[in-house]
């Protein structure tokens, strides 16, 4: 298989690495075996080896500060001697093994078995005359030609399996390809800095070679190896590859290993590229994931000989889990996923739960599929009896040897006629729907600026009820500018004019904005002539260098002086210091630190502050209180970001104690305090209003002051004047909501969030508690439903918290990335109003099609069961059963799951979690409808020969030729289900169904189609599908009585819901069904959240088929006489899953256990549990 694809590819690395090695003195494997040593043992051998860091970059031929000269030879030839950085993915699942996968189910294969039985015996022929002494068995088959035509039904019916599976198959397939065109996408979109040739540059993480200068900061997922070369207060979580938690520092004489896929928590500096791709540490790990599993390939085949092998298959499942975390998320554990069991169920605790549609629909697809059961098994009993007790007991026939296969053929028959009613019952068309429904709405959604990391986070979206959303980038433009200033104790509400400013001050502040910031971010000139200067890197920095350009200063020109090299430390903005300080050491020996950071943390830490004259002089708390009532709140009640610039000297000696940070940025001179406007998005006002008109609640969660956040959200209409609103800051907040014992308490939260609108100055975990205490409270009867937006690293543990976590596309960093659902591409608020839309639309689009495909079973149950009960032979034969099943089913979901959304979908308040996906309203037109077909087919099955003058097909005998009378039948129904179709199109009870029906072309193609194919069934489809011509006039009737569909809908419309008490809603999930206790206890190992995202689809489709093999073993339990809560709790142990992989003769779970070779496939382990949800 194509497991071994990265071994393989390693080998050949090895080759041509002795041929190119030469060129660099330095060979792949010394930087291999370097690269897996850790601390100051690297230290120690990179100073023997090579000298020094320098040395390393000299042999690998690149410099430090100047990058690599970037031409094409010298990358060319780095790739083929080290490698590309590309790990290569498991290859995809064939369409042949997907064909395999579609043929394990478990009602396709009785079917088969049933149409092998017919057809065998269809060739019998009894010796000579003694058929007569066989009842009326053979009486309607002497012509010769019809008994030679027997074989046909089996044959037919083998076709018709062929088809639905090739179908599965196909949508499979394409969902397989979808995801992985999904996958590239978001692995393409990751860039990363480097520097080439003198030049910073981006370049695709795929483009990096061995020998790259790579600038890191925070927030960087890094992608490849490397080595620490130079930076300042870099702190790494390598938690993905060693487990522990602790952030850990790097430094260049002390621990400069740098491994890829660890995440970086702090600081910047930039990093000698050492190792890429399969020779990273990610990709060892991966090769040896390929070679694991490949061993286990062969013993799974050798355990399929002997029974008792579950060990194996219990430790490749969870290999399985490990693989299949690394695949979508760059590594979860270095040993393959079996990691920390403790750690790993606190984290994947919040994502167990499952998706809200996939609860509901579970429950329901359970409920059909049993009542479908028990018809088709009390079909099948009455036909017997039936048969057997007119045969043998009113005809008094005795049984004859040579009849047996006669008799036998007669029961084959029954039984296929009991498995199309379980055919049609079951609704496999569900978990096709969702999957259509989410891969056509994601796709969709790529062009609203959603990339959809998650495949059920979509469909969650149209269940939020309340959106918590930072400011910056998202309601607001994150394009800044500096508008107001306090300098030289003035108040400046424009920028000042450069020569009213105090020389001193001006020479003072031009260096502390251009020194203390990061030295990427820059103020370009614009692309095009009159537009805006660009902002490179971070953006409220660049508005301060704005500022430094509008006082007609260049900050570059400062930079120069002191490169990024000299600076002598750095104290690196962090969400706890919300400050920055850079030290610098001047021409005397003395040093200098600029600070800048929120403006109430710096003032406070300000003794002095420069005059008007340029001199410090004393600033008291007292003068501090009169600035913040004098400049800093108006400027914050302008919707004003207020940032303090300060400085600080320091003698040449004593030497201060950098380390000793409270002592160092205290007693501060403060330069000025400006005020950095952030514009609210023009359309962010509107799509808030759209929210709220939906029933959701937007809270802006931001880590500015109170007063910029209260002014923004005045702007963006979050809060209205005259409401009753809360808006408190982190400080507050907390104080709320712990008890006097320091825990937080969810009574308190609950007092608080309901009417918090705004928190300010908020931290990470003030975002984390909000959001979990939002989601946990049980103060309203709706469980709430919140999605976050987030961009730093520490908005990660939100974002996963969240039931959708949108991480941002442009300011995002990596980390956040990786925590999200949903990716919004443009940073902007209204495309999270397109994303409910969107949900919503998927929501609606699922009851559109269950409306309309349990019209059809309801019906088609009934016609099979009362016809065979009254007549010994269903009026819908088995092909012409398998032939609605997949107009039904496959078709109408693709039909109705495709609808484009419109703006009404966001007039209605959200579902909720608890709401049924089955309406009052939907169920008063299933069984509307239902009575109307059924009243309908009843009345041509009955009456039928009569009313169009032709011979009756009731009391067929077994072979003979197809009748008018059931090909009408057959025909009507078809017609029926086409017009319903049209109708099930709306399910709020709107009267014109036709609304917007050239909004969908696949829609109108769908029903032309099917109307076609119908025409060629009836008129050309002859003994397979058990049809006679029709003639004009009969089809125009057919076609009439289809049409009353549409007049029989607008009579259900006009019936008030509300009047039918008796209606009954389907398919809710109740608060406690969420998540069942042992769920939470055996899964969390199994199912890695990954894995969940894989193949939702593929999931319920088994889930829903399956089914009929939980009912098989709950009947052993019972004659075993094994207790039932025993069974219960048998099947939920892993063991025994993995036993059944074994053991049971569908293979669905064998295939499953071994279906390592591609990603998608993961979705087996998930498919293993829910069968568990089929006993009540």
């Amino acid at each position: 298989m194509g497991d071994m694809s990265n071994s393989d590819f390693y080998s050949k690395n090895q080759r041509n690495e002795t041929n190119h090695a030469a060129d660099f003195s330095c060979t792949l494997m010394e930087l291999r075996s370097l690269m897996e040593m850790r601390g100051s043992e690297a230290v120690v051998k990179i100073n023997e080896c090579y000298g020094d860091t320098d040395g390393l970059c000299r042999r690998l031929q690149t410099s430090p500060t100047e990058g690599l000269p970037g031409t094409v030879a010298d990358l060319e030839k780095r790739r083929q001697t080290f490698g590309k950085n590309f790990i290569p993915p498991k290859k995809p699942k064939t369409f042949l093994q997907l064909v395999w996968e579609a043929l394990q189910d478990v009602t396709l294969i009785i079917l088969e078995i049933a149409a092998i039985i017919s057809l065998g015996l269809s060739f019998y022929r009894p010796p000579g005359g003694e058929t007569e002494g066989c009842g009326g068995t053979a009486s309607g088959a002497e012509d010769e030609g019809e008994a030679e035509a027997g074989w046909i039904e089996g044959a037919a019916i083998l076709l018709s399996v062929v088809c639905v599976v090739l179908v599965t198959a196909f949508n499979d397939w394409s969902k397989e390809k979808q995801f992985r065109g999904l996958q590239s996408r978001i692995e393409q979109e990751q860039k990363f800095t480097v520097v080439r040739g003198s030049q910073v540059i981006q370049i695709p993480v795929s483009e990096m070679v061995v020998g790259d200068i790579a600038q890191v900061k925070y927030g960087d997922l890094l992608p490849t190896d490397g080595i620490f070369i130079q930076g300042n207060d870099l702190k790494i979580d390598e938690s993905s590859l060693t487990g522990e938690s602790d952030q850990v520092r790097k430094s260049v004489d002390k621990d400069p290993m740098l491994l890829s896929g660890t995440h970086v928590m702090e600081g910047s500096g930039r990093m000698l590229v050492t190792a890429v791709g399969v020779n990273s540490q990610t990709g060892i790990i991966f090769t040896l994931l390929g070679a694991s599993e490949a061993e286990d390939e062969k013993k799974d085949k050798k355990g399929k000989m002997q029974d008792g092998n579950v060990e194996s298959i219990q430790n490749k499942a969870k290999q399985q889990d490990g693989a299949a975390a690394m695949e979508m998320q760059p590594l979860k554990s270095a040993e393959g996923g079996d990691g920390d069991d403790k750690d790993k169920k606190k984290s994947n605790h919040h994502k167990k739960e499952k998706s809200v549609l996939q609860g509901k629909l579970t429950k329901l697809a359970v409920q059909i599929g049993k009542a479908g059961l028990v018809m088709s098994a009390i079909t099948v009993i009455i036909l017997v009896l039936y048969f057997a007790i007119e045969t043998f007991v009113v005809n008094k026939r005795p049984w004859l040897p040579e009849c047996t296969p006669i008799y036998i053929q007669y029961f084959v028959k029954f039984f296929i006629i009991g498995v199309t009613v379980l055919v049609v019952a079951v609704p496999e068309g569900l978990p096709l729907a969702v999957t259509i429904s989410l891969a056509y709405s994601v796709k969709k959604m790529m062009k609203d600026n959603n990339l959809v990391r998650h495949l059920d986070a979509c469909e969650t979206m149209g269940n939020a009820t309340a959106i918590c959303s930072d400011k910056t980038g998202t309601l607001t433009t994150n394009r800044m500018t500096v508008v107001q200033a306090f300098v030289g104790d003035a108040h400046y509400k424009e920028i000042p004019d450069p020569d009213s400013l105090p020389a001193k001050t001006l020479d003072v502040l031009v260096h502390a904005i251009g020194l203390n910031s990061a030295y990427t971010s820059k103020v370009l000139p614009a692309d095009k002539d009159g537009g805006l200067p660009r902002q490179v890197g971070n953006k409220t920095e660049c508005g301060l260098l704005g500022f430094v350009l509008d006082l007609k200063r260049d900050y570059q020109v400062v930079r120069n002086q002191i490169p990024e090299e000299k600076l002598y430390k750095v104290y690196t903005f962090n969400s706890v210091r919300k400050s920055m300080s850079t030290v610098v050491k001047l021409d005397d020996g003395s040093f200098r630190m600029y600070s800048k950071g929120a403006s109430e943390i710096i003032l406070k830490k300000c003794s002095r502050i420069l005059n008007e004259a340029g001199e410090p002089r004393i600033f008291r708390p007292r003068d501090r209180d009169d600035m913040v009532k004098s400049v800093i709140e108006p400027m914050a009640c302008d919707g004003l970001r207020t940032i303090c610039i300060a400085y600080r000297d320091f003698p040449m000696s004593p030497e201060p104690d950098w380390d000793n940070e409270n002592d160092i940025v205290t007693d501060l001179t403060c330069i000025a305090v400006v005020g950095i406007e952030d514009p609210v998005r023009p359309e962010v006002p509107e799509a808030i209003r759209k929210c709220q008109r939906a029933g959701i609640t937007v809270r802006m969660v931001t880590g500015d002051n109170i007063n910029t956040a209260r002014a923004i959200a005045i702007k963006c209409g979050i809060i209205h004047p005259g409401e009753d609103f809360l808006c408190i800051d982190g400080k507050e907040f907390n104080r709320r909501i712990h008890n006097e014992k320091g825990e937080v308490e969810q009574e308190r939260i609950d007092k608080i969030w309901p009417k918090l609108r705004v928190l300010a100055r908020s931290s990470p975990t003030d975002k984390h508690t909000l959001v979990k205490g939002i989601i946990d409270s049980t103060q309203v009867e709706q469980r709430q439903v919140v999605a976050v937006t987030g961009d730093g690293t520490n908005d990660g543990p939100a974002l996963k918290k969240a039931d959708v976590g949108f991480a941002m596309g442009i300011a995002g960093t990596d980390v956040a990335k990786e925590a999200s659902d949903i990716i919004l591409t443009d940073d902007n608020f209204s495309s999270i109003v397109k994303a409910v839309m969107w949900g919503r639309n998927v929501y609606d689009s699922i009851s559109k099609f269950l409306q309309f495909q349990l019209t059809v079973n309801v019906v088609a149950v009934i016609v099979a069961f009362t016809g065979a009960c009254i007549t010994q032979d269903s009026p819908l034969k088995a092909v012409q059963m398998l032939w609605v099943n997949l107009i039904m089913d496959t078709f109408a979901s693709l039909a109705l799951a495709t609808e484009p959304p419109t703006e009404s979908l966001l007039l209605r308040k959200p579902y909720g979690r608890n709401k049924p996906l089955i309406s009052q309203t939907m169920t008063k037109n299933i069984l509307g409808h239902a009575v109307y077909q059924l009243t309908l087919i009843f009345t041509l099955l009955f009456a039928g020969e009569n009313i169009f003058n032709i011979d009756s097909g009731r009391n067929a005998p077994l072979h003979s030729p197809p009748s008018e009378h059931y090909t009408i039948i057959f025909n009507t129904f078809v017609m029926m289900q086409l017009f319903n179709e049209i109708n099930a199109r709306k399910i709020h009870g709107e009267r014109n169904v036709f609304a917007g029906i050239y909004r969908n072309p696949i829609f109108c193609a769908i029903v032309l189609g099917t109307f076609a194919i119908q025409i060629v069934i009836v008129q050309f489809g002859g003994k397979p599908f058990s049809c006679a011509p029709l003639q004009l006039d009969q089809w125009m009737w057919c076609i009439f009585l289809g049409i009353g569909e549409l007049v029989w809908g607008q009579v259900i419309a006009s019936i008030p819901t509300n009047r039918l008490k008796f209606l009954k809603a389907a398919g809710r999930l109740t608060q406690k069904e969420e998540i069942p206790e042992e769920d939470l206890n055996d899964d969390v190992e199994e199912i890695d959240h990954a894995e969940r995202e894989l193949r939702r689809g593929q999931i319920l489709w088994f889930r829903g088929l399956n089914r009929i093999q939980t009912q098989i073993e709950v009947v052993n339990t019972f004659k075993s006489g094994a207790p039932f809560q025993g069974a219960l709790r048998r099947q939920s142990s892993t063991t025994s899953q993995n036993q059944d992989v074994t053991n049971i003769s569908s293979p669905s779970h064998v295939s499953l256990s071994n279906a390592l070779s591609s990603p998608t496939s993961t979705s087996a382990a998930a498919a293993g549990h829910p069968r568990r949800e089929g006993i009540p």
